[in-house]
């Protein structure tokens, strides 16, 4: 992939190699995000969806290959705009001796290596970040008596308080109810509209298969398909298999199998 190419995506991943200690947990993954564009990272558990995503933020080191984020190399820091880039981790179930309202979390995403919105200015932003999610009415209550699904939108509320042109979710639909999923799809759908970038870490597309404009298939830390969803094409063996293997059933065929079905080889 050119420089060129690099430069005029929101992510471009090249590559890319990962060791955890002994484990190998990517082992050349190569994908392009274009900017505006919305794509699924779909997989079993274990796969590497979690780690690839921790690369792309730099909390893991890169063993071989690269990563540039709206054309600056992660592996320099300083140069990549960070203050344009939202990430939302796994939600964590909040601490009830920490009594912090859902005002003070979303703050939080505010703060960079070099400054604060602070006054009147911050705190719009982070009233128009919870108007987003729907939970501008509750933001002096403390996160810890939130639902699951509510917490998720405080986390997603952080992000977006940077209004940032790229966004990565990682299981934003784990463990929280319907009625959750459905306004965090209508909250990625008005972003998506909007043009953000934005990958999200999935076991299978639900709610959002509406708005999934790509998919990534990873097994055992390797791109086994790249293309469009699987709702978009008339089912097949293959494609059963796919649906099995992000729904975290037994696969009935080999990763190769399913690769070369999916890229019509």
């Amino acid at each position: 992939m050119s420089e060129s190419t690099g430069s005029c995506a929101a992510v471009l991943v090249d590559g890319l190699r990962v060791h955890l200690g002994a484990s190998r947990v990517l082992d050349g993954i190569s994908l392009r995000v274009a900017r505006g564009e919305t794509l699924g990272l779909l997989g079993a558990n274990g796969s590497g969806k979690t780690t690839l995503v921790k690369v792309l933020m730099g909390l893991v080191p890169i063993t071989a290959g690269r990563v540039l984020l709206h054309g600056s190399d992660i592996r320099n820091r300083r140069s990549v705009p960070w203050s344009r880039i939202g990430y939302v981790p796994q939600r964590v179930n909040s601490n009830p001796a920490m009594a912090v309202t859902a005002e003070e979390v979303v703050a939080s995403g505010l703060l960079t290596d070099r400054n604060l919105f602070r006054g009147r200015r911050g705190r719009g932003r982070v009233m128009e970040a919870l108007e987003q999610v729907g939970l501008a009415g509750r933001a002096g209550d403390s996160v810890h008596i939130f639902s699951g699904g509510q917490q998720q939108r405080v986390l997603i509320a952080r992000a977006l308080v940077r209004r940032p042109e790229l966004l990565v979710i990682d299981e934003p639909m784990s463990g929280i109810d319907r009625k959750s999923q459905e306004a965090l799809a209508a909250t990625l759908g008005k972003l998506q509209s909007e043009g953000t970038s934005i990958v999200v870490v999935l076991h299978d597309l639900g709610v959002l298969a509406p708005i999934i404009e790509r998919t990534v298939v990873l097994e055992n830390g390797r791109v086994v398909h790249d293309g469009a969803p699987p709702s978009s094409r008339p089912p097949s063996p293959d494609q059963d298999h796919f649906h099995g293997q992000v729904r975290g059933q037994p696969p009935r065929c080999t990763a190769p199998v399913i690769a070369a079905g999916w890229r019509g080889q």
